[in-house]
């Protein structure tokens, strides 16, 4: 069986082959202006710094190595991994195990630069890594390391927009990016790009400025009434077909992908109805739900999907764990940033949804258990890491079970869902 379960099952059997690796791995993207994903920071649950390992080498190396076991371009489809380091595992030669050509070491302004450290990190370049300093919240003009990085990363809830001029001034003509971080709003995103930004961490793109007083555009409820028929226990082949076949754009996409390698199909689908008797049912819905959210998602940025994506895979694998339903959860994750591909409320969105109430209610907000994974994985893409802890203790869940979903739907994300994009 070459389908999209398939693949999924073989990605991620291989990443449990790695527990220890991913267990307190967590990744954001880092976007450019066009929206397009050009690294993600990859964030440790090892303590308040953020650090493999902390200040323990030997926790540093296990760490290091076993992400080079794991692959570091199984968390990040193959862009650059910004990892934040200590002085101790640059100085040390721990990172030198992970790939030069995609690997970002991001050095926080506190450490301490000593002449050993300045030296480590001339023969990192020598090899090929990319260096960043990060964290500024103070003035960067006498930085000793500022003439070797490749990249400036601001956080903008430390450093006003007088700091904020300096690096603009200070950087001006030279071959070094600027990365604003903590850029969580629209508004913090224009403030950016005034600013001379080129590169964007935070959650801003998943909260456009809403239109509170718009419609659900029209041929929306076509779709929501196609997810609606996908969720019956047998597909109604005459009532599914002509609804899927009122959006010609949805049929190209759904075609295209049910052509795509993913799905291993060795002759050509050219009708819905052949799609769903050479794919089965079972897997045709899964191929129709993911068409239909890259239709919904197709004037926001791509990243938008792949968190859809991620947060679906991980809500519907952690399901049992949590005594919930996988069709749902699944639902609930890819739902769940409706808001953001449409620009309109959930409020409005919530009543044409093929989901029973207490699904609706979660996706409101509402703090009930139909809501505990949906809730964990928002912190987790955040890294705030107490706020999953504490959703996971108030149900009894198994935080490393949770942090192993959470990767693996990053790995089914890389290998399936990108083929859509």
């Amino acid at each position: 069986m070459a389908m999209i379960e398939a693949v999924a099952a073989n990605s991620e059997a291989s990443v449990r082959e790695s527990q220890d690796a991913v267990r307190y791995i967590a990744r954001q993207p880092i976007l450019d202006l066009r929206g397009h994903v050009h690294a993600y920071a990859l964030l440790f649950d090892t303590g308040s710094d953020g650090v493999p390992g902390g200040g323990n080498r030997d926790a540093a190396r296990a760490i290091l190595d076993d992400m080079v076991l794991f692959g570091l371009d199984k968390l990040t489809g193959g862009v650059p991994a910004f990892i934040k380091c200590t002085s101790e595992t640059l100085t040390q030669q721990l990172v030198a195990v992970l790939p030069p050509e995609t690997t970002v070491l991001a050095i926080p302004e506190s450490v301490k630069v000593s002449d050993h450290l300045m030296e480590a990190c001339r023969e990192l370049k020598k090899a090929g890594f990319k260096l960043a300093l990060i964290d500024f919240a103070g003035n960067p003009w006498a930085h000793p390391l500022l003439d070797l990085v490749d990249y400036v990363k601001v956080d903008l809830t430390k450093l006003d927009a007088s700091g904020r001029s300096s690096f603009r001034e200070l950087l001006t003509g030279k071959s070094i990016a600027m990365v604003a971080d903590r850029v969580d709003t629209q508004e913090d995103y224009r403030k950016a790009v005034e600013e001379g930004f080129k590169y964007f961490q935070g959650l801003y793109f998943c909260y456009p400025e809403l239109i509170h007083n718009a419609k659900v555009p029209a041929n929306r409820p076509f779709h929501f009434e196609i997810m609606r028929q996908l969720q019956g226990e047998t597909l109604n082949l005459p009532k599914l077909c002509p609804l899927i076949r009122r959006d010609a754009s949805l049929v190209l996409r759904l075609l295209r992908l049910v052509n795509s390698p993913v799905c291993a199909i060795r002759q050509e689908v050219s009708s819905v109805e052949s799609a769903i008797v050479i794919l089965g049912e079972t897997t045709f819905r899964r191929v129709a739900n993911l068409a239909i959210l890259r239709e919904m998602n197709a004037e926001q940025p791509a990243e938008i999907l792949h968190m859809a994506l991620v947060r679906a895979r991980f809500c519907e694998l952690a399901a049992a764990h949590a005594q919930l339903d996988a069709n749902e959860q699944y639902l609930v994750g890819m739902l769940s940033l409706l808001p953001a591909m449409l620009r309109c409320p959930m409020e409005k969105l919530v009543p044409e949804l093929p989901l029973r109430g207490e699904i609706r209610q979660a996706l409101l907000g509402e703090d009930r258990r139909e809501r505990c994974l949906l809730s964990w994985i928002e912190s987790h893409e955040r890294a705030h890491f107490s706020g999953s802890n504490t959703v996971a203790s108030a149900y009894g869940l198994n935080e490393q079970k949770l942090t192993q979903y959470y990767v693996d739907a990053i790995v089914w994300d890389a290998t399936t869902a990108r083929l859509i994009a």
